[in-house]
């Protein structure tokens, strides 16, 4: 086999891939996620590329501890930062699917 055939193939691969993981982070950061913690009372809404859009918070809340307001946005917040690594890493996979990199290697784009 041609060694030019090989490298010309490699930096065609190279560039679906680029392109590919261009278009998986566009898609990430339109993509939004929502969470909530105490049943409804605080509730966030975040992109897939970590950006908080929206935290409401039910005014019913706003009369009790203000710890436990700040327990109950930090569970919000985490369950969303979870929500969106679950998606996130399914995106980026996909989009290094049929690029012949080992099991792994693909978060690393």
């Amino acid at each position: 086999m041609n060694i030019n055939m090989l490298m010309q193939q490699a930096q065609r691969m190279q560039k679906d891939m680029e392109s590919n993981v261009k278009k998986a982070k566009e898609q990430l950061a339109q993509t939004e996620v929502n969470a909530e913690a105490g049943g409804g009372l605080v509730k966030v809404t975040m992109t897939c590329r970590n950006v908080v859009k929206r935290i409401e918070i039910s005014p019913d809340l706003l009369q009790d501890d203000p710890d436990m307001i700040e327990d109950l946005i930090a569970a919000a917040m985490n369950d969303a930062a979870r929500q969106a690594e679950v998606i996130t890493e399914a995106k980026m996979k996909e989009a290094n699917s049929g690029m012949g990199l080992p099991p792994g290697l693909s978060g690393l784009f």
